[in-house]
C-alpha cells in the first residue's frame, strides 16, 4: 500500500517537475512542496529539482531522516521521517561551477498533551477580579492554538497560547466575580484550528473544577439591638442581624456574653441573617459583661462588641397606716427606696432634697376619698437616672351629703318640654337616696323626663341615708302651664263694672240735679235782689 502511494506520489512530482523546467541558461534548483503541514512524527515526500543540463548534482540538508526514493537526469526525490519540530528542508544542486538552493517550510502540528484549569481559590469576594490559571503542555502550532475558560457549556473568554510549545503554558484569565458565580464549575478547553489547511478544529477539555463559592459583605456594620442596662428578675431579649450579605445561607452568626455563647436561634432570609437570644438577667451577672456578636462567612469574621451593666433596682414601698379610714382620722403616708434608690418626690409631702425614706401625716377628709398618692425613686446606673413609681389609693368614710352641686334643689320647668333632673347624694359607702312629695308622696322623677307634666309640680323631700349618718333636703319643682277661662271670675268682673257704672250714672244723675236746683235757686235770689233794688225807698 505505501509503495502504491509512493509511486503515485512521485508521477505526480515528476509531472510537476516537468512544467517548471526553465529553458537552457536559466538553471535553477526547486523543492516541492514549498510548504507542507504534518503531524508531529510524520513523514513528508520532497522532491529537489534542477533545470541544470550540464554536470549536476543535487541534495537535500535536513534534520531529520531522509532516506533516497528515485531520481532522475534532473530530480531526485527524498523521504522525511519522524519530523518533531518546524524546519526548513534546503535543496542545493551543483550546476558545473554554479551552486544554487531552495528551502520548504515543514510545520509540524501536534495536540496539547495536558490540558489543566488550577484549582479555584475557597472563597471569592463579589466585586473583586479572579484570576483562573489554564496550564496548556504540549500543542502546536501555538499561532493556531488557543485556550478558552468556560462556566458549565458558557464560554466566558478565549486567548492565544503562545510560547514554545516545547514547555508549557500557563495562560491567565480575569473576571469580576459575581453572584451568580456561586456554585458554578469552570473548565479549560484547548482548540488548535487547522481548518486554513484543510483540516479540522481539534479541541481537548480539561477536567470541572469547582464549584466556585462567592460571597458579598456590606459596607454596613453588624445590627446588635439590646439595651445596655439590663435589670435583675427580668428577661432580655438580645437581637443581632446583618443585611446585605450572600450567601445568607452559608453565614454563621451567634452572640457571647462574658465569654459564653448563649442559647439562640436564628433566622435566614434571600440576604438577612439575625440571631435571637432571650436571657433571664439573675444576680448570678457580674455588674458588668461583654455582649459580643460575631458573623463568619468565607474568610471573612464580622464583630460587634457592647458592654451591658447589670442592676438591681427595687420599686419603693409605698404604705398607709391605714388604707381605709373614718372621716376626720389621721393616716400617716411613708415612702422608702432599697439599696443605692432614693425617695425623690411623694406626692402630698413637701419637696426635699431626695432621701432614703419620706413620710408625713394628714387629716383624712371626703376630699380624700379616692386619693392617690404618688412615690417615685430613682437610681443612677452607668450615668443614667432610671426611675420607678408607686401609687396606693386612699378610701375614706363619711356620711351622706346633698351639695347644692349634686342635687339643685330648685327646678322651674315649661309643661311639655322634655328635661333631665339630676339629683344624687355623695358619701362613703354611697348612700341610698329617696324623694318623695310632702302632699301626697309622689316619688321626684329623677333622670331623663319626656315630656314634663303639670302634675310634677310640688315640693319633694330628699332624704339620703348610709351607715355613716342621714341627711334630708328640700327640693322644688314648679311647672309652667296655660290657665282655661273661669266662668264665674267673667261673671264677678261683669257684676262688678255694671255696679262701678250704675253707681257712677246715679252718682251723674244726682249731681246733676243737685246742680240744677242749686242754679235756680241761685237765679231766684237774683231776681229777689233786682225787685228789691228797683223798690222805691219807703
Amino acid at each position: 500500500m505505501a509503495s502504491t502511494c509512493a509511486k503515485a506520489a512521485l508521477a505526480l512530482l515528476l509531472a510537476l517537475v516537468a512544467t517548471v523546467i526553465p529553458e537552457p541558461g536559466q538553471a535553477q534548483v526547486s523543492i516541492h512542496p514549498r510548504e507542507a503541514l504534518l503531524p508531529r512524527g510524520g513523514s513528508v515526500l520532497v522532491n529537489c529539482s534542477s533545470s541544470c543540463t550540464e554536470d549536476l548534482s543535487l541534495g537535500l540538508e535536513t534534520p531529520w531522516l531522509k532516506d533516497e526514493l528515485e531520481s532522475g537526469p534532473n530530480w531526485t526525490l527524498f523521504e522525511l521521517s519522524d519530523v518533531r519540530e518546524d524546519s526548513s528542508p534546503l535543496c542545493f544542486e551543483n550546476c558545473g561551477s554554479t551552486q544554487s538552493s531552495a528551502s520548504a517550510t515543514i510545520t509540524v502540528y501536534s495536540f496539547p498533551e495536558h490540558v489543566e484549569l488550577a484549582p479555584l481559590p475557597a472563597w471569592q469576594q463579589v466585586g473583586k477580579n479572579l484570576t483562573l490559571r489554564c496550564r496548556v503542555a504540549g500543542g502546536a502550532p501555538r499561532t493556531q492554538l488557543s485556550a478558552v475558560l468556560l462556566r458549565g457549556e458558557e464560554t466566558l473568554s478565549r486567548q492565544p497560547v503562545g510560547g514554545d510549545p516545547q514547555y508549557p503554558e500557563e495562560i491567565t484569565f480575569t473576571m469580576l466575580a459575581s453572584r451568580g458565580h456561586h456554585r458554578a464549575n469552570f473548565s479549560c478547553r484547548t482548540e488548535l484550528d487547522l481548518r486554513p489547511q484543510g483540516l479540522e478544529l481539534f479541541s481537548n477539555v480539561s477536567e470541572d473544577v469547582g464549584p466556585l463559592r462567592t460571597f458579598d459583605l456590606p459596607g454596613t456594620n453588624l445590627k446588635l439591638d439590646t439595651p445596655d442596662l439590663l435589670e435583675v428578675g427580668t428577661q432580655q431579649k438580645l437581637l443581632c442581624s446583618l443585611e446585605g450579605l450572600f450567601p445568607a445561607s452559608e453565614a454563621q452568626i451567634y452572640l457571647e456574653l462574658g465569654g459564653r455563647r448563649l442559647t439562640q436561634e436564628s433566622t435566614t432570609g434571600r440576604d438577612f441573617v439575625s440571631t435571637t437570644a432571650f436571657l433571664e438577667v439573675t444576680e448570678k451577672f457580674d455588674r458588668s459583661l461583654p455582649l459580643r456578636c460575631v458573623l463568619k462567612l468565607a474568610d471573612q469574621i464580622l464583630e460587634m462588641q457592647r458592654t451591658l451593666t447589670i442592676y438591681n433596682f427595687s420599686a419603693p414601698v409605698l404604705t398607709l397606716s391605714q388604707l381605709e379610714v373614718s372621716e376626720g382620722s389621721q393616716v400617716t403616708v411613708n415612702c422608702e427606696a432599697h439599696g443605692e434608690a432614693q425617695v425623690v418626690r411623694l406626692s402630698g409631702a413637701p419637696p426635699g432634697p431626695p432621701t432614703a425614706q419620706v413620710q408625713f401625716t394628714l387629716n383624712a377628709s371626703p376630699e380624700d376619698n379616692g386619693r392617690r398618692f404618688f412615690c417615685s425613686a430613682v437610681l443612677e446606673v452607668a450615668g443614667k437616672l432610671l426611675s420607678k413609681n408607686q401609687t396606693v389609693k386612699l378610701h375614706v368614710l363619711y356620711g351622706p351629703r346633698l351639695d347644692e352641686r349634686d342635687c339643685l334643689g330648685n327646678w322651674t320647668w315649661q309643661e311639655g318640654s322634655q328635661q333631665t333632673l339630676q339629683c344624687q347624694a355623695c358619701g362613703n359607702p354611697t348612700p341610698q337616696l329617696t324623694c318623695l312629695r310632702e302632699k301626697d308622696g309622689a316619688p321626684l322623677p329623677i333622670g331623663e323626663v319626656k315630656s314634663v307634666k303639670r302634675e310634677m309640680n310640688g315640693t319633694y323631700k330628699c332624704h339620703a341615708v348610709s351607715s355613716h349618718g342621714n341627711v334630708t333636703r328640700d327640693v322644688y319643682l314648679i311647672v309652667l302651664y296655660h290657665r282655661g277661662p273661669d266662668y264665674w271670675v267673667i261673671i264677678i268682673v261683669v257684676l262688678v263694672v255694671v255696679t262701678v257704672v250704675s253707681v257712677g250714672l246715679a252718682f251723674y244723675i244726682y249731681n246733676y240735679q243737685r246742680k240744677i236746683r242749686k242754679y235756680k235757686l241761685q237765679k231766684a235770689q237774683e231776681e229777689a235782689m233786682k225787685l228789691k233794688a228797683q223798690a222805691p225807698p219807703p
